[in-house]
């Protein structure tokens, strides 16, 4: 736990203001599982929002038992004297609605039912977490944040936060993401969704009055997904053509990739919710801040008042490099402050959760920035 946070302890926040939703529907209330870091200065101006990507959530840093070696997500870059400094900023972590973490979600008590929502939970979109973002920003006395941050999908929050509240957010990092999906990037999800629906445990989504869960189809699910993180460089130097572990489970495997596959699988399946991975793709599917091309992304980007830092990964064929440059040409054309930083990279996508100096180096640079702007008149 050297240079970390230490033991960290969730928040169960809760709304009982109906929200309505953008695809339709409306929840009379619901909850927002958070974690937050660090301590709010009295003008309330140092708080960072960090927002999770798909299959992430609230625990971005820190530790939840004394004994644990699994730390939050973000864990190396949020802290003391990290990127996100916790010494200078306050920071505030959730886990979206939706999700399956604690927020509510389809594993949540339907209260018109009495029973889990299920494949009833309503649909959600990146506009909808931006608004119970900013629901949980007055809850924390916060009106503006320093900034707003996220990687992939989390990129996209911090971006749709820019266009739907401009001057609740002095800059926005936007990492590893994209203005809107391609085709091949919804096939991509498209395919994951079907692994888990065509799974027999799958009851059309209802399979908690089963007492199952469809393990095989999310865990081909996750499989599907983990390739596309990665990068066929980063692959070949952990594993090549190696042949499986023999100090794991290698039945049915000939080579080490394949078992480290399962393995992802396996484990993903144990702690992630069908519906909510169903969900959670859906609503990247639907991220289209140009309303399906009503408007340009450089007039949408007009109304923008924050300063923009946009990082991109060469490897990340996910969201790559040129998807990022789109929003930064987009930026430049609309007349906003933009830095962008292509980083060498072999990690593919993942390359956002790992360590790497350069990046680093970046990253702190641009918060300490907006950190030191935050005393000027």
């Amino acid at each position: 736990m050297t240079n970390s946070l230490g033991i960290v302890i969730p928040e169960l926040v809760a709304f009982e203001t109906p929200l309505d939703l953008e695809r339709g529907g409306t929840l009379p209330r619901y909850d927002l599982m958070i974690e937050t870091y660090g301590t709010l200065d009295t003008n309330r101006s140092n708080a960072v929002l960090v927002c999770h990507a798909l299959s992430g959530d609230h625990h971005a840093a820190g530790y939840h038992e004394a004994e644990s070696n699994k730390p939050g997500w973000w864990d190396h870059y949020i802290g003391p004297g990290k990127c996100i400094d916790t010494d200078l900023f306050f920071v505030v972590s959730l886990n979206n609605l939706g999700g399956c973490s604690g927020s509510t979600g389809p594993l949540s008590l339907n209260p018109a039912t009495g029973k889990v929502y299920g494949p009833d939970f309503p649909e959600v979109t990146v506009l909808d977490w931006v608004h119970t973002q900013a629901r949980l920003a007055d809850h924390l006395g916060i009106e503006r944040f320093a900034v707003i941050v996220g990687g992939s999908l989390g990129g996209m929050q911090a971006l749709q936060w820019s266009i739907t509240f401009p001057d609740r957010l002095a800059a926005a990092a936007v990492i590893a993401a994209a203005p809107r999906l391609t085709a091949q990037n919804i096939a991509f999800n498209e395919v994951a969704r079907q692994a888990i629906m065509r799974d027999p445990n799958f009851f059309d989504g209802n399979y908690a009055d089963h007492n199952v869960i469809p393990a095989s189809g999310v865990g081909l699910a996750r499989m599907v997904g983990h390739i596309t993180y990665l990068s066929d460089i980063s692959m070949g130097k952990k594993f090549g053509r190696s042949l499986p572990r023999k100090d794991r489970d290698a039945d049915g495997v000939n080579f080490a990739i394949e078992q480290y596959l399962r393995y992802q699988g396996k484990q993903f399946s144990g702690r992630f919710d069908a519906n909510t991975y169903i969900l959670m793709t859906r609503a990247l599917d639907y991220f289209d801040p140009t309303i399906n091309g009503l408007k340009t992304l450089p007039d949408i980007l007009k109304s923008t008042v924050c300063k923009f830092l946009v990082l991109s990964f060469t490897t990340d064929w996910r969201f790559s490099p040129s998807r990022s440059e789109e929003i930064v040409d987009a930026l430049i054309q609309a007349d906003k402050q933009v830095s962008y930083v292509r980083l060498e990279s072999a990690h593919g996508h993942d390359a956002f959760l790992i360590p790497d100096v350069t990046y680093e180096r970046v990253f702190k640079a641009f918060m300490n920035r907006i950190h030191l702007d935050l005393g000027k008149p």
